[in-house]
């Protein structure tokens, strides 16, 4: 076809240069390519070929592939010799004695070998046919970036010191009476600071200490909050220099309790 036009011979007016370049619409992967397209444009039965047209055919393909200048793989002459040596055999005539002991057809290997160069040709069709990145789709690829966890920096001991000296300087400004002598418990204070940080989340230092209940009760709050630190059960941070210190929960901690 040129420009839509079917064309079925050359026009009379068409210039072909002697040495122009000849395009072969027929491109074969190899000799058993070729013998099965053979096959399969004559309709013959690959179990039963008739060799002396199959023969024909082929020589005549390859002697017009020369006669166009074309090199041709080594192995289509290697597959020339054998067409001719199996069409041989079979037109030789066989003692019958000889032809029983021999039951093997001179066809049967080249038989083999097309069965199974055509069910490996089938099977790369089918996987040629499987979609293909960057042939049939595009991929496309998202960069996600890797958010890490804010961490804020710890609070520097001089920084506790004083917020602890501040609680007690409002606890001695706070007035009380004392009853009698109260058993304080350092588990009990950590168990109740855990609770206070699981309901709020979060909280200002100051919040977890009351100064009403004595500076004896102060000290052993403070313990227990520097025991729930060192088990790693609550982090005591500050966002910036001179900020109010706060006091959370650590993420390994949330549903523990203390040791």
């Amino acid at each position: 076809r040129v420009q839509g036009e079917l064309w079925s011979e050359l026009p009379n007016d068409l210039y072909i240069p002697p040495d122009a370049l000849e395009v072969i619409l027929e491109a074969f992967e190899g000799p058993l390519d070729l013998l099965l397209w053979l096959i399969r444009r004559n309709s013959l039965n690959i179990l039963d070929i008739n060799m002396s047209a199959l023969t024909r055919q082929y020589i005549e393909y390859v002697e017009a592939m020369q006669n166009k200048r074309l090199e041709l793989a080594a192995e289509y002459l290697v597959m020339a010799a054998m067409l001719i040596e199996i069409k041989s055999r079979m037109l030789l005539p066989r003692p019958e004695k000889v032809a029983e002991d021999d039951g093997l057809d001179p066809r049967a290997e080249l038989v083999r070998r097309l069965l199974e160069y055509e069910q490996t040709k089938l099977a790369a069709r089918g996987l040629g046919e499987l979609p293909q990145a960057g042939r049939d789709f595009l991929t496309l690829s998202i960069h996600i970036p890797q958010l890490a966890a804010k961490r804020l920096p710890q609070v520097a001991p001089d920084d506790l010191l004083a917020a602890w000296g501040a609680i007690l300087k409002r606890a001695s400004m706070t007035k009380h009476h004392r009853i009698g002598r109260q058993e304080l418990s350092v588990r009990e204070h950590m168990s109740r600071i855990l609770k206070h940080l699981r309901e709020t989340g979060r909280c200002q230092f100051f919040d977890l200490f009351d100064p009403a209940q004595g500076r004896s009760s102060l000290v052993v709050s403070f313990l227990a909050l520097l025991e729930l630190v060192r088990e790693r059960l609550v982090d005591i941070v500050q966002n910036e220099p001179f900020a109010p210190i706060h006091t959370q929960l650590a993420v390994a901690a949330e549903h523990a309790e203390p040791a």
